[in-house]
């Protein structure tokens, strides 16, 4: 994540604080209150209500804040605080996917948080996620909402078919088969996006790249073997064949949330919109099991979310600003009322208050984070899903095969990771 002016040296650089700033309102009256703009990459119609709302509390016990909310398009995000702060003039604070996190710290485009008011309560939140928010010893970001994948399934099917929550995958093609002879409905449709094919990779213990070797894996023997299993489970009786169709996400997501397939992979940034599908009108018939296992008998599955971060090339006062907001947004009570509005997950155990484990998703996923794998730290590991997301539907759809596809992905990914060895 980022680098920038340290603790220490933020503090003593208080007097000297000029009037420009990071984001696209730099005007501030000395002696009114400082504005610092903040990039929310949310939904803007499910989630950014709950953020505005939460900016009115904040002004409201903070007179001498005032925060410009600007939201900005997840899939232009990353691109656009590139160009902003390559040119100092990024927003004070950035909602971050964990992805982006080292990748815009080896910048020095974030400010490391050690030591600031905006980690002050950092032995509350989940290690693992403060973790996967640091880059070369130094944290760069507060956890703000995390996620992982699951296998979501549809209780009442499961039950008229009499099985139960597969534990790996060959379990899963035999509760398929079954769903399918006693409902007529397919027991599971999976996914040919590099992401979600990522648990199949955990269970058998490897990974896109091994980071600490320097190493592409991607063409091991032990990727192959997950691919293979990735790839059976599109034929036989249960099993949804593949949707190469730039709209399969959305194939797949009607599907389930009305009933037409039994289970999928999925992650809790959709707990709102199974709730809207016929199948869960009653909350409680959705289910949540960790993903499948491999044949290692690991089951894995990785790491999501968004950090706050703070941006290195505002002034300090900007910046001391920018931190108090961060520890505000990241607080119990901020995460709890986030995690009731819009169904996500906290990051921090002591926001999963009793009101918000009601909620069955935010339960069931809860249950699912400790097999969650966070990414390792390597600035360009986020990138090497997008040579997979080119090859593996030309595979799920017959039109190359395993070896090809995966030969191809590694020569694509070595490009990209030049220093790594295959």
């Amino acid at each position: 994540m980022r680098r920038g002016i340290a603790a220490t040296a933020l503090v003593a650089s208080l007097a000297l604080a000029a009037t420009a700033c990071g984001g696209d309102d730099d005007s501030s009256d000395s002696s009114g209150p400082v504005t610092i703009t903040w990039w929310d990459t949310s939904n803007a119609t499910n989630e950014a209500p709950t953020y505005k709302a939460l900016i009115k509390e904040f002004e409201a016990a903070n007179k001498d804040v005032k925060v410009k909310y600007v939201n900005v398009q997840f899939d232009q995000a990353q691109n656009k605080f590139d160009t902003a702060a390559g040119s100092k003039g990024a927003p004070d604070v950035l909602r971050s996917e964990v992805g982006w996190t080292p990748a815009f710290a080896k910048k020095s485009y974030l400010l490391p948080l050690d030591g600031t008011e905006a980690l002050a309560d950092q032995s509350k939140f989940k290690s693992n996620l403060i973790e996967q928010a640091k880059y070369e010893g130094k944290t760069y970001g507060v956890p703000l909402v995390t996620d992982t994948l699951a296998l979501v399934y549809n209780k009442a099917l499961f039950e008229k078919a009499g099985v139960e929550a597969p534990k790996t995958w060959d379990d899963l093609k035999k509760a398929a088969a079954t769903i399918k002879d006693k409902t007529g409905v397919d027991g599971y449709w999976g996914s040919t996006q590099a992401y979600y094919a990522q648990s199949f990779l955990y269970g058998e213990g490897t990974d896109t790249v091994d980071a600490a070797a320097k190493k592409i894996t991607v063409n091991s023997d032990a990727a192959k073997k997950a691919y293979g299993t990735w790839l059976s489970l599109f034929s036989g009786k249960g099993l949804h064949k593949a949707d190469t169709t730039a709209d399969a996400y959305a194939h797949i997501q009607d599907a389930f949330v009305n009933g037409k397939v039994a289970a999928i992979i999925q992650g809790p940034w959709e707990i709102t919109n199974f709730y809207k599908g016929s199948a869960f009108k009653d909350k409680n018939n959705l289910g949540i099991a960790t993903v499948p296992a491999g044949s290692t008998g690991k089951a894995g599955a990785p790491t999501g979310g968004h950090n706050l971060s703070v941006y290195a090339g505002s002034d300090a006062a900007h910046q001391k600003a920018a931190l108090k907001f961060v520890n505000f947004m990241t607080s119990a009570k901020s995460q709890a009322t986030i995690a009731l509005k819009n169904s996500t997950l906290p990051t921090r155990d002591d926001a999963y208050t009793a009101e918000v484990k009601a909620d069955p998703g935010i339960a069931g996923y809860q249950g699912v984070l400790a097999a969650a794998q966070p990414r390792p730290a390597l600035p360009e590991y986020s990138s090497l899903w997008g040579p997979l997301d080119t090859e593996l539907p030309k595979i799920a759809g017959g039109k190359e095969s395993l070896d090809k596809g995966l030969s191809n992905a590694e020569t694509a990914i070595a490009k990209l990771v030049p220093d790594f060895s295959k």
